[in-house]
């Protein structure tokens, strides 16, 4: 099937209100397609403008490997020891009542552990300790964008598990601390002008014509407008969810990475360093299916069951999927289901876009599953 019919089948169906779908290779784009409207009266296009929330966290990721790449930081050096804010962080031991019990952490997180979700911190919509913790003390969500607002729990001790939540928001507090320069900054001038990602931006200004509508799904199936957004100037941008991007835009990141570090004659990073963002950087431990506890913000999420880990940048499948990725993919997405994958091995990789809740909805997996078998095919 072409994309063409599965993008426009999907909104004709009502799986998504839209959806742009871009395909590409090392060389260049490969195949899109766009179908839907991105806001009443206003039709998607493949230059609509997207909050791409945890798509940021690849941007973050590339952050840091690339002073780990200039040998200006280790994946091993101890977070605390950059960034002495750390040591303010107590691991959630329990309740004593509705107060939490809270005690200091048995292992040091590393930069490692924060680029692979087992520094112990949890977002709350995957933890449960983690939302009562928040209802219990009146301590802002990571989406309020402020510098205490960072300030979660641990859930669990340093390295001891997987366990999804802002530890790329710390990563880009690392890489502010060891570079001198604000992250939005170093974004700006490492990685997106050097790239020619000029529609990826940090706050929505002058996109605002083209920014795309955000709708969620109510009980009856039916999709209605919901406002999620990323805090408009920020006292500090979260590298886990702070981006403004656009289909095009983020291909040039993901045909980077499948050029071994480098796109149309840029280098941005060594092949070594792409390698390792590549590798399992788990340390023996697995990706855990991720339990909802906010389902209209989110379904479970567990896309290879006992068969993932993860690189230094993203998820990665243990072993080839039939028809469809190869073993050690990266992929990952955003919370409004922008999903991206990019796999060396095939030389492929792929965004399916739109601007809805929940998180993988399973019909929104349909488009999905769909776009990734014709991109095999």
């Amino acid at each position: 099937m072409q994309l063409d019919q599965i993008a426009g089948t999907a909104v004709a169906n009502g799986d998504v209100p839209f959806a742009v779908i871009m395909l590409g290779d090392r060389d260049g784009i490969t195949a899109k397609a766009v179908a839907g409207d991105a806001a009443p009266g206003r039709p998607a296009t493949e230059d609509t403008a997207f909050r791409i929330f945890s798509m940021t966290k690849l941007v973050g990721s590339l952050a840091a490997m690339i002073l780990i790449d200039r040998g200006q930081l280790s994946m091993d050096a101890e977070v605390a020891g950059i960034v002495p804010d750390w040591d303010r962080l107590q691991v959630l031991d329990g309740w004593d009542g509705d107060a939490p019990r809270l005690r200091a952490p048995k292992t040091a997180a590393t930069v490692r552990h924060l680029a692979t979700h087992r520094s112990g911190l949890e977002y709350e919509f995957w933890n449960a300790d983690m939302a009562r913790y928040l209802e219990a003390t009146g301590h802002p969500s990571i989406l309020a964008g402020t510098r205490a607002a960072m300030d979660y729990p641990l859930m669990f001790d340093p390295g001891a598990r997987w366990g999804y939540g802002p530890s790329i928001d710390w990563l880009g507090l690392v890489v502010e601390a060891v570079d001198g320069r604000r992250i939005d900054a170093f974004c700006r001038e490492e990685i997106f002008g050097p790239l020619g990602m000029s529609a990826t931006a940090f706050e929505p200004d002058g996109m605002e014509d083209r920014l795309a509508e955000v709708r969620i799904r109510g009980e009856d199936g039916t999709l209605g407008p919901f406002e999620l957004a990323p805090p408009p100037a920020p006292e500090v941008y979260g590298m886990g969810h702070c981006l403004y991007s656009t289909a095009p835009d983020y291909m040039r990141l993901l045909r980077m990475l499948l050029g071994g570090g480098a796109l149309d004659g840029t280098r941005l990073l060594s092949e070594g360093a792409v390698d390792a963002l590549y590798a399992d950087q788990m340390e023996g431990r697995k990706f855990e299916r991720m339990v909802t506890v906010a389902p209209p913000i989110t379904d479970d999420v567990d896309p290879y069951p006992g068969a993932a880990g993860h690189g230094f940048a993203g998820l990665r499948n243990d072993a080839d999927i039939d028809g469809r990725r190869r073993a050690g993919t990266l992929t990952w997405a955003g919370v409004l289901n922008t999903h991206w994958w990019a796999d060396r091995t095939a030389n492929v990789c792929g965004v399916v876009m739109t601007q809805t809740l929940p998180f993988v909805d399973p019909r929104f997996l349909k488009l999905y599953d769909a776009v990734e078998e014709a991109a095999y095919a």
